[in-house]
């Protein structure tokens, strides 16, 4: 099954995402299959930025996005 969620970048309490498509069986940090953003929750506000065609074809696709993947899908316009 593929996956829209989160993976995480930064330096130790300094949290950055990107937003990327990946396998459900691979680790968190693990490969991917496309990047489709990034998330930053340190700046104010949050700052998102998602490719959103990119983003709609792989939910066409049949992409699942996790709770969080879907909650910034949903702010960045999608």
């Amino acid at each position: 099954m593929v996956k829209i969620r989160l993976t995480r970048l930064g330096a130790h309490k300094k949290p950055f995402y990107r937003v990327v498509v990946t396998d459900s069986r691979a680790r968190r940090d693990g490969p991917f299959i496309e990047i489709l953003g990034t998330y930053d929750p340190l700046k104010d506000p949050s700052e998102i930025k998602i490719n959103l065609e990119k983003a709609k074809l792989w939910l066409q696709r049949g992409a699942q996005p996790t709770d969080i993947a879907k909650k910034l899908l949903q702010r960045a316009g999608l």
